[in-house]
């Protein structure tokens, strides 16, 4: 198998799990009782004492009870603590809204994981005809990542350049002038957020509306998420908030305010740990998608990592040997993480990068807290 390795935030629970190896085969979790509120703070509170985060927010869900929590301040400038119900951008969870809509047509048999792009998209990329929905949904389609090229990285400071619009077919031209990894004929797996704009224009040419509007019509509304949002082209966040950060030449930068179309349907939404949550719960409990359907989007293909995925759902195993199914998102100044376990328990993560790069333990300490001890 081909395989091709990029840095988004999925590769660092990645090398959290690398680092602790795999769980014993055959063994069996043990059941967890009640988790420690002041364990979950002090992971938390462990962000931030080591300089890897400025700010913090979690949410953790066990059956009826909630536990909400918050580390660091809001702002470097003006101070004020971060509000465990404020707003951040999720970064690369907007592919698992985008993989639900997609999903979602297969269920109307306007679409099927199987058709190639070019029976949809004719023309738009080399190869289309053989080229799939399911290899687009699952990053083994083997086009190149757009957002690897420097200037067009939302996760790299571009100065006033972060305020520029782009459209769709603008970044999947620059995928497609550069080649591919590999070709869709052959096995290989590669993160691409390529693949995700072309998944919502995919969206776009079926039902002939904007993405945005069909997560709106089909997942937010239904759902009562009135605090996540497709932003467009806006570059703030509602309030509250926590400012994000990137560190240039040494020092940290606010880069919180940014014209999100560079990331578009590969990450631009902006969302709350409460609405992640009930989003996460209702997906994977069967309220958005058929039972096959589902089980398609939960069958995961070998990324040559600790992780693996399927369609826009992410999944690893942790030491203790909790699966845990999700997303993980990263977006300039915002890292974020929502994550169930098969007996639904939920967390959500966001955090505002430091000066210090996240260390995996830290990240394996709150997900152990949560899922495994007892």
């Amino acid at each position: 198998m081909t395989k091709v390795h990029s840095l988004p935030a999925i590769l660092l629970v990645s090398s959290v799990l690398a680092a602790c190896g795999s769980p014993d085969a055959g063994a069996v979790p043990e059941p967890v009782d009640r988790v420690s509120d002041a364990g979950l703070q002090a992971a938390v509170d462990q962000l931030v004492d080591g300089d890897m985060a400025t700010g913090a927010l979690v949410r953790f869900r066990d059956g009826d009870e909630t536990w909400t929590g918050a580390a660091g301040v809001a702002d470097r400038v003006e101070g004020g603590e971060v509000d465990p119900l404020g707003y951040f951008r999720i970064g690369s969870v907007t592919k698992t809204f985008v993989a639900t809509v997609a999903l979602q047509l297969v269920d109307e048999r306007r679409l099927a994981l199987d058709d190639p792009i070019e029976t949809h998209l004719p023309g738009l990329v080399p190869n289309g005809d053989q080229m799939t929905v399911r290899q687009i949904l699952d990053h083994s389609s083997g086009i190149y990542d757009y957002a690897n090229e420097e200037h067009l990285s939302t996760n790299r400071w571009r100065g006033d350049a972060r305020f520029d619009t782009y459209e769709p077919a603008e970044l999947v031209q620059v995928a497609v002038d550069h080649g591919p990894y590999f070709e869709p004929w052959e096995q290989g797996w590669q993160y691409s957020n390529t693949n995700y704009v072309i998944a919502a224009m995919l969206i776009e040419q079926i039902t002939g509306r904007p993405y945005g509007h069909e997560v709106q019509q089909r997942i937010l509304e239904p759902l009562g998420l009135t605090d996540t949002s497709v932003p467009g082209i806006e570059p703030g966040l509602p309030d509250p908030h926590a400012r994000g950060y990137i560190i240039v030449d040494g020092q940290p930068v606010d880069a919180t305010e940014m014209n999100p179309s560079l990331d578009w349907a590969a990450g631009e939404m902006i969302s709350t740990a409460e609405d992640l949550d009930r989003y996460l719960t209702a997906l994977l409990g069967g309220e958005l998608l058929s039972a096959e359907t589902l089980a398609a989007m939960r069958t995961t293909v070998d990324t040559g990592t600790a992780f693996a995925y399927g369609l826009g759902y992410q999944e690893i195993e942790l030491p203790c040997g909790v699966t845990l199914g999700g997303h993980s998102g990263q977006l300039i100044g915002y890292l974020t993480y929502a994550v169930q376990s098969e007996d639904g328990r939920t967390l959500v993560l966001s955090y505002n990068p430091g000066e210090t790069p996240t260390d995996p333990t830290a990240l394996l300490g709150l997900f152990g807290i949560a899922f495994c001890e007892s």
